[in-house]
């Protein structure tokens, strides 16, 4: 079981993964289930914590590199990124891990840093089309 444990007075400090915005998360509870609070400047957004292990299961079960084509929730996400697949009904919860509506979108942008953080995974920089793999 991964370790999620930083508070909103200890987030991860993160940055997008061209390095171009820096943003934080934390971890709180929220109707019973543990949820990422993801603030990037005044915007914040909520994912279901539960993507982190799944997700790390999704690249494991693919060995690869994976796009992650991030796309705001009322853009469509490109097919195969991991954009489609934290909003997919066929990923583990069964849809989108974005739990705030009209701010459910941008998970190919913001949780893979995180992978990264947590020595999960390994990220690439590039300033466009970036990708994720199991480490």
């Amino acid at each position: 079981m991964i370790k999620l444990d930083r508070t909103k007075d200890n987030p991860w400090q993160l940055n997008t993964p061209p390095g171009t915005s820096e943003y934080t998360m934390h971890v709180e509870e929220k109707n019973g289930i543990q949820i990422l609070v993801c603030t990037v400047g005044k915007t914040v957004l909520h994912y279901d914590a539960r993507c982190i292990e799944d997700l790390q299961a999704m690249l494991n079960s693919v060995g690869g590199w994976v796009e992650l084509g991030g796309a705001d929730e009322q853009k469509p996400a490109k097919e195969g990124t991991i954009e489609a697949w934290g909003r997919s009904e066929s990923n583990p919860i069964g849809g989108w891990y974005g739990l705030k509506k009209g701010l459910r979108g941008r998970f190919g942008v913001y949780v893979p840093p995180l992978m990264e953080a947590l020595g999960l995974c390994e990220l690439e920089h590039n300033p466009k089309n970036n990708r994720i793999r199991a480490m």
